[in-house]
């Protein structure tokens, strides 16, 4: 984008225009490398173009908060953030929840408003598409399928989708390791129904004694849990083959950062489920990259939305592994930034780990609303603007921003107008996204499941088969021990085949990062 120069007070403070209180603001933003640009100062009111509020392009992978109440611009600031990025040379990725990001992919469309607000802002606008990968969970709706196996996904998340409680979870927790060191591969759920089965059977009881045990009590309420989740239509996002989240990291052939869609429209239903299907892409790119510290730009900014459905009724250990993978995954190039309605939704430990904040307008209708603003209000620094009247009278496509400066340093609090995108928004037509899919490179690699054998598989087997008959002149002595049912599995030729294959685990158990998924190599 081409933007109007910036006229400096003859101090440097500022643009000369503004009002004295108003030039350490702008003074704040005038930073000399790369970097986004967000939208123009507000003041008393009265927008200033020349006063342009910005975020480096280094630090983005500080982390961020996109947050206001509903309607107030929040996916316009995604779209507009996004765009930038991408030319930028810089992949992205955006949960769609509500069907509104897809026109990200098409030229945006002028009118009266834009050209409004590219004036107040000093915007040069022009209309323009960037490129866009679709993603779907599970293939459900319009996108590339996005699965994972059970194994990969992981006792602590999978536990959250299931509502588990603590004991529970580190029940399931002992059902993954069993599973592990025995190579009973977990791809779906009905792997791991079959080996929860197995372990409160007569023959498999006994396995886990050692280390805790399995109560059928507690392993009812997984089975339980397991069926009602299946009946929610959710055994489509478990399975093979397995999406592999270094796809998100491309560029296209122009050397624009790719911008990948999870399209989520067809399972708004389900929000625990797709809140956590993100964080196993946020785990799964946290264990596979390595690390490059501070760099000249992201290797990926993931944005989260809806981020109040992960964390509510979330376990301490959940919480915790949150917030050690936010902490840790910047070293490796990844920039996180939560949406949400309030920042109240994030928990202050992570909420402190991020940097960048763009605060759309809140309401304040109910006591509720009241205690929320007054809470927002003290999570910013000192300020010469009145918040709490700020907040509520914000309009949209307005917020108040504050990021960290070059240096690291947080900005001065800026009451913005933001930019408009220059993509289309709205919704592209679905036919249009279909035809996306359809001419997609990943659609070879992820559009058709594959059930290969895995646990299901290998214990139905072996309860079927019937026990060998000794020979005859081996009847008088002592009788052998017959081996568990998991030993003749694991003992089977097939076994010692697929031990040979590639990602196969036996015989040693998968090492597993924070969240408890697996860890693959690429």
């Amino acid at each position: 984008m081409s933007d109007r120069a910036t006229t400096p007070a003859p101090d440097g403070s500022g643009p000369a225009q503004l009002p004295d209180a108003a030039r350490p603001i702008a003074a704040g933003y005038a930073f000399t490398g790369p970097a986004l640009e967000l939208g123009a100062l507000l003041w008393d009111g009265v927008c200033h173009p020349d006063a342009r509020v910005r975020v480096p392009l280094p630090m983005l992978n500080r982390h961020g908060l996109v947050a206001g109440a509903t309607g107030t611009g929040k996916t316009k600031t995604l779209q507009l953030v996004a765009e930038q990025l991408s030319a930028q040379g810089v992949p992205v990725f955006l949960a769609d929840v509500k069907g509104d990001l897809s026109g990200i992919a098409r030229p945006g469309q002028g009118g009266d408003r834009v050209r409004t607000r590219a004036a107040e802002t000093g915007q040069s606008w022009s209309a323009r598409g960037f490129p866009v990968e679709f993603l779907a969970l599970g293939g459900i709706g319009h996108g590339i399928p996005v699965r994972a196996t059970v194994t990969s996904f992981g006792p602590l998340l999978l536990s959250k989708v299931l509502g588990l409680n603590r004991t529970q979870e580190q029940s399931l927790g002992l059902v993954f390791h069993y599973a592990d060191t025995k190579g009973l591969e977990l791809v779906d759920l009905k792997d791991l129904r079959a080996v929860v089965a197995f372990l409160t059977s007569d023959e498999g009881k006994s396995e886990l004694k050692d280390i805790g045990g399995l109560s059928t009590a507690t392993a009812g309420v997984i089975l339980r849990s397991l069926t009602a989740f299946e009946a929610q239509g959710t055994a489509d996002f478990f399975g093979e083959p397995e999406f592999d989240t270094a796809d998100l990291l491309r560029l296209a052939p122009d050397g624009r950062g790719l911008v990948s869609v999870l399209e989520l429209p067809a399972v708004q239903d389900k929000p625990q489920l797709f809140s956590t299907f993100l964080m196993w892409l946020l785990a799964d790119l946290f264990h596979d990259l390595p690390e490059v510290g501070d760099t000249d730009r992201p290797k990926l900014v993931f944005f989260f939305d809806e981020a109040h459905l992960l964390f509510h009724g979330a376990s301490v250990a959940f919480l915790d592994a949150i917030t050690q993978t936010v902490r840790l995954i910047r070293s490796k190039g990844v920039g996180v930034f939560f949406v949400t309605q309030t920042p109240k939704d994030v928990p202050s430990d992570v909420l402190g780990q991020l940097g960048n904040r763009v605060q759309h307008a809140l309401r304040a209708f109910t006591p509720d609303d009241q205690k929320a603003l007054k809470a927002t209000v003290r999570t910013f620094p000192d300020s010469p603007y009145d918040l709490e009247e700020l907040l509520t009278g914000l309009g949209t496509g307005e917020a108040v921003i504050t990021v960290l400066s070059e240096n690291g340093a947080p900005t001065p609090i800026a009451a913005t107008r933001l930019r408009a995108p220059e993509s289309l928004m709205g919704p592209v037509d679905p036919a249009e996204l279909d035809r996306a899919v359809r001419e997609s490179p990943l659609r070879q690699r992820y559009a058709q499941a594959v059930d290969r054998e895995s646990a299901y598989e290998k214990l139905t087997a072996a309860q079927a088969r019937p026990p060998a008959e000794a020979p005859g002149a081996e009847r008088e002595k002592a009788p052998a021990v017959e081996p568990s049912l998991v030993e003749q599995v694991v003992g089977s030729g097939m076994f010692r085949s697929l031990a040979r294959s590639v990602g196969t685990q036996l015989g040693r158990e998968i090492t597993r990062s924070l969240f408890g998924t697996a860890r693959r190599g690429r």
